[in-house]
């Protein structure tokens, strides 16, 4: 099984993904931090929804679990 890429490190009370860390590269990212590389093209494995008027990270579906944020 490999490393996930990203991993959450952070959640509100409702459980929304606050804080982010790109294992390979060991840095930390706020959720707007990881938004913006994510529209810059910097991690393509990964697409931002609008959830409640909130732009938030989320993993392109396939069957890989090593890319799932959590």
């Amino acid at each position: 099984m490999s490393r996930k890429k990203v991993s959450v490190t952070s959640e509100s009370k409702s459980g929304r993904n606050k804080s982010f860390r790109d294992n390979y590269t060991s840095e930390n990212m706020s959720r707007a931090q990881f938004v913006k590389l994510i529209e810059s093209g910097n991690y393509p494995k990964y697409h931002v929804r609008k959830i409640n008027g909130i732009k938030t990270p989320v993993s392109n579906p396939d069957s890989k679990h090593s890319n799932n944020l959590g």
